[in-house]
């Protein structure tokens, strides 16, 4: 079966534009965003975070309005700040399918940033392909990178796998953390090869860890399925963070894998790239994931 494109409203999102073929169905929002809204296996519940009643906002300074986080996967920007992270994507998004693919297009930003996504679904079984770009289209030179988030559903647990490197005399792992983050919260747990964070809603404090992932994943099972998050080789470049290409956030509500790019400067017209492929593998008995099951699964 080749994909196929439908829209229609959906919940409290408006209009969307849905991707499916015969093995997942993925959502993407166009009345405001763009977020993947939706993505699961077919019969099976999202394992992204559908913020309907926009729980999860904040305010944006020098009077630009509220973010919102909607919920599902959305392109940022870091350093975090506010106001330019938090500029509100609350309008309509230009978008258009072709060749297999959909192309997504918000407006230049308050800031003179110009958000891109484009969407691939493979045409049979479960591989999405998010391309991302963020564009200087300002007068001015900025540095920043572009920052990949994925938030989802609720009860879930997130593996990361740790660097396992030789190194000799060298380090081989950066960990960052949070002035909020207390390193003896349940919902973390470090080992050798793995960290785990689990989303709890009964603990309402924020958590947040960062890594320098060198084994291209991260994965998060919840609702009978893993979402697998893949991204490239870990580079030699500058990222932000102090060094992390992944990290995890989580709070009542949900939690977030998420990736990061080089951090440098942009002149006028330059463009941070980044991007990453997502597979969702079926989880019956609701297991966490394995490390080496998933690296079996997906990288063969």
């Amino acid at each position: 079966m080749s994909v196929k494109m439908s829209e229609l409203d959906y919940k409290t999102f408006g209009k969307c534009v849905f991707l499916e073929n015969d093995t997942v169905t993925l959502g993407v929002t166009v009345d405001v965003g763009p977020r993947i809204i939706c993505y699961s296996l077919k019969g099976r519940e999202n394992v992204m975070l559908e913020d309907t009643e926009r729980v999860f906002a904040e305010p944006v300074k020098e009077g630009l309005g509220t973010w919102y986080t909607y919920g599902g996967h959305r392109l940022w920007l870091s350093p975090e700040v506010n106001p330019e992270t938090y500029a509100p994507d609350n309008s309509p998004v230009k978008y258009r399918f072709e060749n297999g693919a959909l192309f997504l297009e918000p407006p230049v930003t308050h800031f003179g940033k110009q958000f891109r996504m484009e969407i691939a679904l493979a045409e049979s079984g479960t591989a999405v392909d998010v391309k991302q770009s963020i564009t200087n289209n300002s007068d001015a030179a900025a540095e920043y990178a572009a920052w990949s988030i994925t938030a989802m559903a609720p009860g879930g647990v997130c593996v990361v796998p740790m660097c396992t490197r030789k190194s000799g005399y060298l380090p081989n792992r950066v960990i960052s953390m949070w002035e909020y983050v207390d390193v003896y919260d349940p919902r973390f747990k470090l080992t050798n090869e793995y960290a785990r964070i689990r989303q709890d809603s009964f603990i309402k404090k924020a958590f947040k860890v960062g890594f320098n992932v060198e084994d291209n994943f991260a994965a998060y099972a919840v609702n009978k399925q893993i979402f697998v998050k893949t991204f490239g080789d870990y580079e030699d470049v500058k990222y932000p963070d102090y060094a992390c290409n992944c990290e995890v956030y989580t709070n009542p509500l949900f939690l977030e894998v998420e990736m990061l790019g080089a951090k440098k400067e942009f002149a006028p017209g330059e463009t941070a790239e980044i991007s990453e492929r997502w597979y969702l593998l079926p989880n019956d008995n609701e297991d966490e994931p394995q490390i080496e099951k998933i690296k079996n699964s997906v990288f063969g």
